[in-house]
């Protein structure tokens, strides 16, 4: 069975750095996306960034394009989120999801298509 662990959430002021961390183990195949997403209070879950494992292709939602970095580390099992200039509304609970699908261009950003999810860690920026 798959599992994702995420860590590396915490408090920080504007303007600040987080880099989250998302170790996946129990998967059986070598192709696969990692994609971050976030929610917070009262608002839907929204995508943030992807990792394709496939191509390594990487996809970022135009609030974080330029400030978010998505990256690998194959040999770890490890994708990680490098999240600079963060604003208070970056403030959400971030999950990161797998999916076994090999072309994810058109629908890494829907959760719809995610199979396994992390527990989440909480960012939170303070103006």
């Amino acid at each position: 069975e798959v599992r994702l662990v995420e860590s590396g959430g915490g408090s920080v002021q504007a303007g600040g750095s987080l880099r989250l961390s998302c170790t996946v183990s129990g998967f059986t195949v070598t192709n696969y996306a990692i994609g971050w997403f976030r929610q917070a209070p009262g608002k839907e879950r929204e995508g943030v960034s992807c990792f394709s494992r496939n191509d390594y292709s990487t996809y970022y939602a135009s609030s974080v394009k330029d400030r978010f970095t998505i990256s690998s580390d194959n040999a770890k099992n490890t994708v990680y989120l490098q999240m600079n200039n963060l604003k208070p509304e970056d403030t959400a609970i971030y999950y990161c999801a797998y999916t076994s699908l090999v072309t994810v261009n058109e629908i890494w950003s829907s959760a719809h298509w995610y199979e396994r999810w992390g527990q989440g860690t909480q960012v939170t920026v303070s103006s």
